[in-house]
């Protein structure tokens, strides 16, 4: 309901005529006081009933405000608390084929890659010396290749990884790359390879795991760090992860050059399925089998470690340095594969 401004200006004129009354009957009532008194007085009186009459007005405006019939209200309905939704994780990206494992010191990424799908699975690793066993990269390339053009031959119960190369820093360092290369890229002259052998950090990866390990390791007649302690090294740390999560059922490990296949163990005896496994891939190879590696002292080796937890591994050196070997380590991979399909 809005009520009507119109009142205001019907009550000032009725004010109006009020004042002119009151004014008549004063200047009625006062007829002895001269006219200059009478005008004065008119004045001053006519003043205050102007006043009176302008607050009046401005009551009566004030009062006469449109009023509009209240907006109909909601019920007071009592909604519960919010509950604070936790944000949904981002999905996982998986790519089957591959998984990258970690860095090197330098940054380059370390990469296993997959085939097969079955519950067990065979670890191959190579390029553990980088540059220096530059061979030991090929070697596994080739399974790769092997691999891709041949999922036929992996049997069903098995999954395949690779990890072609540990040691990016020591390969890139001979190679100028951490990835694939020709074998023409590398010196001829076996003095300059040398470098390869050592991660980023100038640590000989192979004497960085936890397995008798010593911050001074052995090779051949040379002195070589072994890394500030058992997995100092971001390679060895992320192979280590690596098979921890994932617990394969066997790993077979390229070294570089003496031509056989070792067994391996960690301060105890050799597993009968690691002695199995040496002895079946040196025969389908034509390699020469040992128990062990004697040559010199070695602490801190990568197929031992894996011996400590009860992965059978077996140590497959190649023949020389300037050696790929693949036909021969076909026949050894594929002996391994016969084994597990039994």
């Amino acid at each position: 309901m809005v009520r009507s401004r119109g009142l205001l200006p019907h009550n000032i004129f009725i004010i109006l005529i009020l004042y002119h009354r009151v004014c008549y009957t004063f200047s009625s009532a006062i007829n002895t006081i001269t006219i200059m008194k009478t005008k004065t007085f008119l004045i001053i009186g006519g003043l205050i009933i102007l006043i009176i009459i302008t607050a009046f007005s401005i009551q009566i405006y004030n009062n006469t405000e449109p009023e509009t019939d209240p907006a109909p209200t909601a019920p007071n309905i009592e909604t519960p608390p919010e509950t604070e939704i936790p944000p949904t994780p981002p999905k996982e990206v998986l790519d089957r084929t591959q998984t990258v494992l970690g860095r090197s010191a330098n940054g380059h990424e370390i990469t296993a890659y997959h085939y097969g799908v079955g519950d067990r699975e065979i670890l191959f690793v190579g390029g553990i010396h980088g540059g220096y066993a530059w061979n030991t990269n090929l070697v596994a390339y080739e399974l790769m290749d092997y691999l891709t053009g041949n999922p036929s031959l992996i049997p069903s119960s098995l999954k395949v990884t690779v990890v072609p190369t540990l040691n990016p820093d020591g390969l890139r360092a001979v190679t100028g790359t951490t990835g694939r290369f020709n074998r023409e890229v590398v010196p001829t002259d076996s003095a300059a390879t040398v470098i390869g052998r050592f991660n980023g950090n100038g640590v000989d990866l192979n004497r960085n795991f936890d397995c008798e390990w010593k911050s001074e390791g052995k090779w051949k007649e040379r002195a070589v760090s072994g890394g500030e302690s058992p997995f100092s090294e971001s390679e060895t740390k992320a192979l280590r992860d690596y098979v921890l999560a994932n617990n394969p059922t066997a790993a077979v490990i390229w070294y570089s050059s003496a031509g056989g296949v070792f067994m391996s163990s960690c301060g105890g005896g050799v597993s009968p399925v690691a002695k199995q496994l040496a002895e079946r891939y040196a025969i389908a190879a034509d390699y020469p089998v040992y128990q062990d590696f004697d040559f010199y002292e070695v602490t801190g080796d990568l197929a031992n470690w894996l011996a400590k937890e009860r992965v059978p591994t077996i140590s497959v050196l190649l023949s020389s340095a300037g050696v790929i070997e693949w036909n021969k380590n076909r026949a050894g991979v594929q002996a391994i594969f016969d084994y597990y399909s039994q």
